[in-house]
């Protein structure tokens, strides 16, 4: 029997779940969230989409394959879809304690002690999973020892300006090492289209799928004006929280939207797209956190299976006559995407670079591609 030291977990409504401390050991706080897909917690915990959330795994086990090397420059890491982990804490009902991959650096224990991040196990994960799906996502905090927190709450700060880069900065390349943007930016010497990849929290996929379709990427912050340098195609990625915090950014979408130029968004970069059309998000009761949620695109009768994180949704009902959905949830008949009816701009809820999960919608990449070269 593997010793270890008791911990809790509490919810802001006075649920209580005891279990044993396999990571960190120091109380966290955040919102509490569950994810069903049965593999990928080196993604999963890496994805700045999860800043400020205590994650909560469905499936049984932990740790079995161990953690990949940190390799790579903390701007496109190898393995990992960020540079550092952005969960408050993770949640498993069993750890394994003895890991095995020919990949596997360190233990995912190790890993968690490195980054100062709490880890527990003896949970009744089902159980707490039917509670967050009867109630929806709450607060929550983990205490090991005599340490308590408090409860925070994530969405009530700009998560994004948290989880987004500081500085603009240009990828030539897979396998390059990024060059800082200090002044002009240049036009690309081989005559590649540029792309303009607005950092809300990226996962670091994003960057690797437009790489190896061979076009230049400039990265940039948040709230960088990126109207102010050339570029042939717009690009809008994932981050955490709420929408509502990204005025700057949505006011920058709408501005290049009068240039008429090819833009596409994931995950937070179609709420933030259909915020710039005039649309309007909300939060979801639980959320979409999965390997296996079923998306149609509308006018077809495909069906795709996607990988998801998200808490926040666009709500259909507000959007503008010359836009429509793109994409429907096949489980709850939520937003999966927007399009607009005569303009090049299109985004998806969902990961199309999954990384982890499901890649039968990498194709988007494809599409948005396709429309720079017109």
């Amino acid at each position: 029997m593997q010793a270890s030291t008791e911990a809790l977990l509490i919810l802001e409504d006075g649920t209580i779940f005891r279990g044993r401390s396999f990571g960190y050991e120091g109380s966290a706080a955040g919102e509490v969230v569950f994810n069903t897909a049965m593999t990928g917690y080196p993604e999963s915990l890496t994805d700045p989409s999860y800043e400020g959330q205590i994650l909560v795994t469905t499936f049984p086990q932990l740790g079995n394959y161990g953690v990949p090397p940190a390799d790579g420059d903390d701007a496109l890491k190898d393995f990992f879809e960020g540079s550092r982990i952005h969960c408050r804490a993770i949640i498993a009902q069993d750890y394994a304690f003895h890991h095995s991959h020919w990949l596997a650096e360190r233990s995912l224990a190790q890993w968690l002690k490195d980054e100062k991040i709490p880890g527990i196990y003896g949970i009744d994960t089902r159980a707490l999973t039917k509670h967050l799906r009867e109630h929806g996502s709450m607060l929550g905090k983990i205490i090991i020892g005599s340490e308590d927190p408090g409860f925070y709450d994530p969405n009530a700060e700009n998560l994004i300006a948290i989880a987004s880069c500081d500085k603009p900065m240009v990828f030539d390349a897979p396998g390059a090492a990024p060059v800082a943007l200090d002044g002009t930016l240049e036009p690309d010497s081989q005559g590649r289209p540029t792309v303009a990849l607005v950092d809300c929290g990226i996962k670091h996929n994003i960057i690797r799928c437009l790489l190896k379709r061979g076009v230049r990427v400039v990265r940039v912050p948040w709230d960088y004006d990126f109207n102010t340098f050339a570029w042939d195609g717009l690009f809008i990625s994932n981050g955490p929280g709420n929408p509502d915090f990204a005025t700057a950014t949505v006011e920058n979408i709408r501005r290049a939207m009068t240039a008429g130029k090819p833009i596409c968004g994931i995950c937070m970069g179609n709420q933030l797209l259909a915020k710039a059309a005039g649309a309007k998000t909300y939060k979801l009761k639980y959320g979409h956190r999965s390997h296996n949620q079923p998306v149609r695109r509308l006018g077809t009768t495909q069906c795709f299976v996607t990988s998801q994180n998200h808490g926040f949704a666009v709500d259909n009902d507000t959007l503008p006559a010359d836009w429509e959905p793109l994409f429907i949830n096949m489980n709850d008949g939520t937003n999966e995407g927007i399009r607009h009816k005569s303009m090049p701009f299109f985004s998806a809820q969902f990961h199309p670079e999954a990384s982890s999960g499901p890649r039968d919608t990498e194709f988007l990449f494809d599409e948005f591609i396709a429309l720079l070269k017109k």
